[in-house]
């Protein structure tokens, strides 16, 4: 059975901020499909989708990493960070 990826997300949080990065969890917001981390840190933001090693990002989930990327943002999906 496929990890939670409530469980990846606070595996990456924790490496993250050991990392430096400021990281905010997107959990309601007016925007649906938008990714579920805010990563900030050395004045630049990006946005990380998490997704299970079997789950690829929802076409709406898609369409906003292609707004955030045009809007000059970096904006990944990440199933797992070793």
């Amino acid at each position: 059975m496929a990890e939670l990826e409530s469980k990846i997300q606070a595996r990456i949080i924790k490496r993250l901020e050991a990392e430096g990065y400021y990281v905010v969890k997107l959990i309601l917001t007016n925007k649906n499909g938008i990714p579920d981390l805010l990563l900030l840190k050395d004045g630049v933001a990006s946005f990380v989708e998490v997704k299970r090693p079997d789950k690829s990002p929802r076409p709406l989930q898609e369409y906003r990493m292609r707004e955030l990327t045009k809007m000059g943002f970096k904006c990944e999906v990440w199933k797992e960070r070793l």
